[in-house]
């Protein structure tokens, strides 16, 4: 369980990363940092097979279309949606809505799973739900609200965004915890074809015009940040994520997400050299100590008779 945990928690650091790397490329733009990362993630994979250990060999079809969907549709068309939410309802109101997504994938692997009591799981739960709220209210009373047409087909955006990641953790989970589960860096290339190929459909909307205009320091930015987000923000990072969803509950390593926004706050920080006002703070560690108290909740020894009531609930 502890090392799920810290293969959990690296996860979110790596993909924490994606809430200053678009920032960091400009004049790139965030399709163009998109399409050479998960270019980049689906080349390595390609590359890695080229040795057996590394081949996807003996999944049946229908376990290998999967594994090929979770990358194209769980990273790619998790990005796009989630651009097109804050296009259309600015940088509000999205995080709010696809925050949200560990509360409701932790309730979801615990009713399946039953991995944690839920008179434990209530408190953090709602710290956590606080939390993500009290980060956000300060930029949603700050936004232009006017556009309620924008507002409803941005939450409509985030609202896919939110399914579509709750299916790839719902899926990753129940395959990684199967009896016949694949080997984690063979999984973790399947996903990372899959992402490629998806990556491909954005293509019309890179910044070609970029390669001639942009200078030498801003070209060199952005290929380090394509290899970062690539090699460490994608590939280890998904290896890592799929560590940790064949050693944790799906209910805990759920929740472990939420370190992913607080990874990108601290990094967002640094990047505007400034420190969190009292709503960023307070939000913050409301969230910390949700974590912190489902990892106590999950750790802790359950009474034989919950456990024989769990198991007649199942049956």
């Amino acid at each position: 369980m502890l090392l799920g945990i810290i293969a959990g928690l690296t996860t979110c650091a790596l993909w924490g990363l994606t809430f200053v790397a678009p920032r960091a490329v400009a004049p790139f733009t965030a399709w163009d940092l998109t399409i050479a990362r998960y270019g980049i993630f689906g080349l390595v994979c390609l590359l890695m097979m080229f040795d057996r250990r590394f081949r996807p060999m003996g999944m049946t079809p229908s376990r290998f279309l999967i594994g090929l969907l979770l990358g194209g549709a769980g990273y790619v068309g998790y990005f796009v949606s989630a651009a097109f939410a804050v296009q259309l309802a600015g940088a509000a109101i999205p995080p709010v809505i696809i925050g949200t997504m560990p509360v409701f994938l932790a309730i979801i692997g615990n009713i399946q799973d039953r991995s944690a009591p839920w008179h434990a799981l209530a408190f953090p739960l709602a710290m956590i739900a606080t939390g993500v709220v009290i980060v956000n209210v300060a930029t949603i009373r700050a936004a232009d609200l006017s556009t309620t047409a924008g507002i409803i087909l941005g939450i409509l955006a985030s609202s896919v965004a939110l399914a579509i990641w709750i299916v790839y953790g719902l899926a990753n989970a129940a395959v990684m915890r199967s009896a016949d589960a694949p080997d984690g860096l063979q999984w973790t290339g399947l996903q990372g074809i899959g992402a490629a190929i998806g990556s491909l459909l954005l293509l019309p909307l890179a910044s070609l015009d970029l390669a001639d205009t942009a200078s030498v320091p801003e070209v060199s930015r952005f290929i380090g940040w394509a290899l970062v987000m690539g090699l460490a923000g994608s590939w280890f990072a998904t290896w890592c994520w799929v560590v940790a969803s064949r050693r944790l509950p799906l209910a805990l390593s759920a929740l472990l997400i939420v370190a992913e926004t607080m990874f990108g706050l601290a990094y967002g920080f640094m990047f505007e050299g400034r420190l969190p006002s009292p709503a960023e703070a307070i939000g913050a560690a409301l969230q910390l100590a949700g974590v912190c108290a489902a990892v106590a909740a999950f750790s802790k020894p359950r009474p034989l008779s919950e456990l024989s009531q769990d198991s007649v609930a199942k049956i």
